[in-house]
């Protein structure tokens, strides 16, 4: 096999890894932490048991997205047992889909907008972003559960937030920065439709999930998403 083949096989095989949704969280998770990260830390942010956090963990390392070596915390001495496994990022770039683009969904929205309503083509575009938010939300509404609190909707939302691409990060207050804009090329070209439907399509999101407590706002900031999560005042 010719190198260039081996070198493709090997990002699919890694892209197809990060296909399961908890293994994608924890990669995401260890991608982002900037230190090692061990088994415990990352089974609680990805919200799974620490056995199924180290399967995944180790497929990673399998498939060369993580490296993995034994290592005791720094601020503990070493006690009897194994030495405890970390986990960091193995410096393999993914070229063919992370960041993960939606460039689709805003061609559709304003592909719809314009053939069906020529004289208010950007007011329609819109009207369908948010709805399109809506039925992406109400799709995933089981992960909010009825009557929850600002705080266990915003971490429903930065889940769902998560498998949509938008790499959500805790905000200094109580919120969300969302790290990666799904629509970054046209963002570029034309900054102020598209995110001003991205915030559309957010708002519909959080609508749709149930999301009572929490609001999309346009808070446009360097190297990220015009879009953050706040908790409603």
């Amino acid at each position: 096999m010719a190198p260039e083949s081996k070198d493709l096989a090997r990002q699919l095989e890694s892209l197809a890894a990060l296909d399961e949704p908890v293994r994608r969280r924890l990669y995401l998770y260890v991608a982002r932490h900037g230190v090692e990260v061990g088994r415990d830390e990352a089974a609680k942010a990805a919200g799974v048991t620490r056995a199924l956090a180290a399967f995944h963990l180790d497929k990673l390392v399998e498939v060369g997205l993580l490296r993995a070596r034994y290592e005791s915390p720094a601020d503990q001495p070493r006690g009897r047992g194994r030495t405890p496994k970390v986990y960091q990022p193995s410096g393999e770039v993914l070229t063919l889909t992370v960041p993960e683009r939606r460039y689709e969904l805003v061609a559709e929205i304003l592909a719809d907008a314009v053939a069906e309503e020529p004289s208010r083509a950007a007011e329609a575009a819109h009207e369908r972003a948010t709805r399109r938010g809506l039925e992406f939300g109400r799709q995933l509404a089981p992960h909010v559960p009825p009557g929850a609190d600002a705080a266990v909707q915003l971490a429903a939302v930065g889940l769902a937030l998560d498998d949509l691409g938008f790499e959500p990060r805790p905000h200094t207050g109580p919120g969300l920065i969302l790290a990666n804009c799904p629509f970054h090329q046209l963002a570029q070209r034309q900054r102020g439709l598209i995110c001003g439907l991205n915030h559309s399509f957010l708002a519909g999101f959080l609508n749709g999930l149930g999301a009572g407590c929490l609001t999309a706002q346009l808070a446009p900031l360097p190297e990220a998403c015009c879009v953050e999560v706040s908790t409603v005042d």
